[in-house]
């Protein structure tokens, strides 16, 4: 290929006009477009007609000078925006968060990652402040991770600076679960896929989750006594849902990370 390049120039220099490609018709079209050619050498060394199209890369039919004439640019996008709040109030919801295109890819370059993502939430008071924590059964949960985005003062204004409870962990054996929960693929609910029949799983009972005056949080099933079939359900996709039994309460979670889930 370089010795081709190379011939090629000298050939521009010798005959002017005879090296018209891309670059001199002006020309880099997306997709497959008839139209989009000029009159020149192609990269398999024959001379006459080429072309300027994004296709020309699969055809084997573009100009010399498209990789030069028409790079390609990937799609950039900007930064995430911050999560919107809950779509509603005292039952399970989404939230959502947003960037935008800053350079659309323009000649085959890497085309735009996806411009919004959701992902469960549920939010425990009213608009006029009231705690509707105590309406929520069965058991809401959501990945261990989504701890680190959330904040006591956030979703729980009962819950003061000062107040130190290090709250609590309740393992369960997972039951049953419907077959949806093992279809999720989308960044933030695959963590649905590792919910399994027969695991002990880890939940996380923190602020705000955490009532301010029980301090406990809902379904957690600290009053059954082991045998008593007790209903979860994920976060984010309402049917992946299933049946647990209590194992025991303990100080700190230490499942897997991939069994490891928080009340929410």
């Amino acid at each position: 290929m370089r010795i081709l390049w190379l011939a090629l120039c000298v050939l521009a220099r010798l005959w002017p006009g005879a090296l018209a490609g891309c670059a001199e018709a002006g020309r880099c079209c997306p997709g497959r477009d008839p139209a989009c050619f000029a009159r020149g050498w192609r990269l398999d060394r024959v001379y006459g007609t080429c072309f300027c199209d994004q296709a020309c890369r699969l055809t084997g039919d573009c100009c010399f000078d498209y990789s030069r004439a028409c790079p390609a640019r990937p799609c950039v996008v900007g930064e995430w925006s911050p999560w919107s709040g809950c779509a509603d109030q005292c039952k399970p919801a989404a939230r959502v968060r947003t960037r935008l295109v800053q350079q659309e890819p323009l000649n085959g370059g890497e085309p735009c990652p996806a411009l919004e993502e959701r992902a469960g939430c549920l939010e425990y008071w009213t608009r006029q402040g009231q705690d509707c924590g105590h309406a929520f059964v069965p058991a809401f949960i959501t990945t261990s991770a989504f701890n680190k985005e959330r904040t006591r003062q956030a979703a729980s204004p009962n819950w003061s600076a000062d107040t130190e409870d290090a709250g609590y962990c309740m393992e369960f054996r997972t039951e049953s679960l419907t077959h949806h929960c093992a279809m999720e693929h989308r960044p933030l609910t695959r963590w649905m896929q590792y919910l399994r029949e027969g695991y002990t799983v880890c939940v996380d009972c923190q602020p705000p989750a955490m009532n301010s005056v029980s301090h406990r949080c809902s379904g957690d099933g600290l009053d059954s006594d082991g045998n008593q079939t007790l209903h979860w359900q994920a976060i984010g996709n309402p049917r992946c849902q299933g049946t647990w039994k209590k194992v025991r309460r303990v100080n700190q979670c230490s499942c897997p990370a991939v069994h490891s889930f928080i009340f929410i």
